[in-house]
């Protein structure tokens, strides 16, 4: 199993290339079982949730090619409907298919979904949605089976009780296009990546009204064609890199960004002492102040404080002058990189779902071990300002949402390599 060895202290300096949202592009290649034409997607990274993604696309009746940034899909089959355990398991977002197999088929069974280990989330939203569109479903042998004769228009609340659901939301819209009548979504995500699946579902033919609120209109419509797609760039992807910048004490510049979807990340990061200047071609980070100062902030759902921030985040003000808090909001036990954090000299506590941070003037190189995507982050950018040498094993979680994260530190500056 890989691991990746870092040498902490160097200033990163230079420009990097933002990749496609991971995010974004796994809800719309889920999208492509509503058509029966090609799609072509472009601004697509090289993950390994993609590749998952396009293997159960293909075990559900859809050839899925990759080819450099953009992926073309075609469907090989119209009657595959199960979503297998093997598959599934390795990540969250395969639940996004069972809503555009219903839609399509009338009929889908998908293994409860895995992926990183952050405590409980569950899909009722999920389901809440469907039924109320007129889906029948049944929970057994861990896998979720629904049919129907055909959808229908309704009004569907998605609010639970840690805000919205970005993947319940993509599943009762994707679900809607192809309904009969009128649905209402109600307390929906607002997510960028919501936008960006409304945007390429219209246009493949949907109408959908109120995307990027918290009230979507659609009318469901009989047939979808095939089409050609963008993907917006990744907003964590981005915030990861701006973060290595302050860490850092360096002076980095993000070319495909868009600042607009990082708004609160920009916002605390500029109260804290971090310098940050926006133009045309992307953004330009940099540290205004020796010592960055300490702030309390709330994960929420978007526009707040994202919680796939929250790790890297906490690493930075582990290095800040005094005491941070930081709450997390949407998924309260998304802790488990505090330990590693401290094993490099961090000092932080958990009281409930809160972290105390209180920061120290340096941290140490040791060997540490990644839990879930997020935290190998956090973990890489502790390892960037220790003093000696950190070595991250698990480092399997960045493959899954990262492309090429050491080799793009590497051209900023970074002394980071890949053990194999």
């Amino acid at each position: 199993m890989d691991k990746i060895l870092i040498k902490g202290g160097n200033e990163l300096k230079g420009e990097v290339n933002i990749s496609g949202s991971k995010n974004s592009v796994l809800s719309i290649l889920a999208a492509t079982l509503l058509t029966d034409d090609e799609c072509v997607i472009k601004n697509v990274p090289d993950l390994k949730d993609i590749s998952t993604m396009c293997d159960i696309l293909y075990s559900l009746g859809i050839k899925a090619e990759h080819d450099k940034d953009f992926i073309t899909t075609k469907r090989l089959s119209k009657s595959k409907y199960v979503a297998p355990y093997d598959l599934v398991r390795q990540m969250r977002a395969s639940i996004c298919v069972l809503g555009p197999l219903l839609a399509k088929l009338g009929k889908a069974e998908v293994s409860l979904p895995g992926g990183c280990v952050i405590g409980p989330r569950p899909i009722d939203l999920h389901l809440k949605g469907l039924r109320a569109l007129g889906a029948d479903i049944d929970l057994s042998h861990g896998y979720i089976k629904a049919k129907c004769d055909k959808l229908k228009g309704a009004k569907v609340y998605l609010k639970g009780p840690f805000g919205s659901s970005v993947l319940g939301t993509a599943n009762v819209m994707m679900a809607a296009v192809l309904a009969e009548g009128k649905t209402i979504i109600e307390n929906a995500a607002c997510e960028p990546e919501i936008v960006d699946l409304a945007k390429f579902l219209i246009k493949m033919g949907a109408d959908i009204k109120g995307y990027g609120t918290y009230r979507i209109k659609i009318k469901g419509k009989k047939k979808l064609k095939g089409v050609e797609y963008n993907i917006i760039p990744d907003r964590i992807e981005a915030g990861t890199y701006m973060i290595a910048g302050a860490i850092t004490n360096g002076k980095i510049k993000l070319l495909n960004c868009n600042v607009s979807h990082l708004g609160s990340v920009i916002d605390k990061l500029s109260k804290i002492g971090v310098g940050i200047e926006t133009d045309t071609k992307g953004v330009l980070v940099f540290k205004k102040k020796d010592k960055l100062s300490s702030i309390d902030l709330v994960t929420s759902s978007y526009p707040g404080f994202p919680t796939d921030m929250q790790a890297q985040m906490m690493a930075l003000m582990s290095v800040a002058e005094g005491t941070s808090v930081i709450t997390e909001r949407i998924y309260p036990e998304r802790f488990l990189h505090i330990s590693e954090l401290n094993r490099m000299g961090a000092d932080i506590t958990l009281e409930g779902n809160s972290s105390i941070i209180r920061g120290v003037s340096k941290l140490s190189g040791a060997q540490v071990m990644a839990s879930d995507l997020r935290a190998s982050a956090a973990l890489i950018l502790a390892g960037l300002v220790a003093k000696g040498e950190t070595i991250i094993s698990r480092i399997y979680h960045l493959d899954r949402g990262y492309q090429d994260l050491e080799k793009k530190l590497s051209l900023l500056g970074a002394d980071i390599k890949r053990i194999k």
